[in-house]
């Protein structure tokens, strides 16, 4: 035992430490660290764990002679990556999302198109909300819809309040389900999304509200939800939702998420109950 250890941690010499060898630490740290941010809170955390213990298990048996053990850990190993792919598929897609962020400012290039299209989409809320008219619209940012298009009635109209007025009349075959926006262009429409599973939502939220908060929850896209009951009106990022808004407030949060790249700041007795 004492010679296996000691033939383990007998590391050969080496010259000092460079530059290019700092930056290399560097690098690897931020990746350790933006793959935690992205695992913690789901279910790849307690897959993890578990990678950690065969790891643990591996170089245990190693180091104890375990020839059986370490026989089954080996080759256990790779099926255990074809049984990650499987079940985490959806995590993978979106950690892959993440780290493919283009990093820089690719929606709404120009300001004046951008304020427009923002003054376009508040008009528009505003006056669902009034006439109780239900609807759901994604804003497209860094990570693409294109899925989610592919499964709706193509558009690529400019966007206007009449056009989404029109769209989300009861009485038009397009108004059940999502208008997603590209910029300046309303992209499609009658688009279906994911629907959270987040047990924590109040049940006083509806299907249009947990399908924002569950597109949201997979990549960087923004929804403004109209409630057909109440006339409400709701910001969706990052699966938050920020409800309760009048048209001067959803006017700020769409200036701060779509062009400053801000966070959602809901308050938590909006959130859940």
């Amino acid at each position: 035992m004492t010679s296996a250890l000691t033939s383990l941690f007998k590391l050969p010499p080496r010259p000092p430490i460079g530059w290019w060898d700092l930056v290399d630490i560097i690098v690897v740290s931020l990746l350790i660290y933006e793959v935690l941010k992205l695992i913690r809170g789901t279910r790849a955390m307690q897959m993890a764990l578990g990678g950690g213990v065969l790891v643990a298990l591996f170089y245990g048996s190693r180091l104890a002679h375990l020839e059986t053990v370490n026989w089954l850990v080996r080759n256990s190993l790779g099926y255990a990556v074809f049984a990650v792919i499987v079940l985490f598929q959806s995590d993978i897609r979106r950690a892959l999302a993440h780290l493919g962020r283009a990093p820089f400012f690719r929606y709404f290039a120009k300001a004046e198109s951008a304020e427009e299209s923002i003054e376009e989409l508040v008009v528009a809320a505003s006056l669902l909300a009034a006439q109780r008219i239900g609807a759901i619209i994604a804003i497209e940012r860094q990570i693409g819809l294109r899925n989610y298009i592919e499964g709706g009635i193509p558009l690529d109209a400019t966007l206007t309040y009449d056009l989404l007025m029109s769209i989300f009349q009861p009485s038009s075959p397009l108004h059940d389900g999502a208008v997603i926006v590209q910029e300046d262009r309303v992209a499609a429409a009658a688009c279906f999304l994911p629907l959270t599973v987040n047990p924590k939502l109040g049940k006083d939220l509806g299907a249009r509200h947990r399908a924002a908060i569950g597109l949201t929850e997979e990549n960087d896209s923004v929804a403004i939800v109209v409630s057909e009951e109440t006339g409400g009106i709701s910001v969706v990022a990052d699966g938050q939702i920020e409800r309760g808004l009048q048209a001067d407030d959803l006017r700020v949060r769409l200036r701060s998420l779509v062009l400053q790249r801000g966070s959602p700041a809901p308050q938590p007795d909006l959130q859940y109950t």
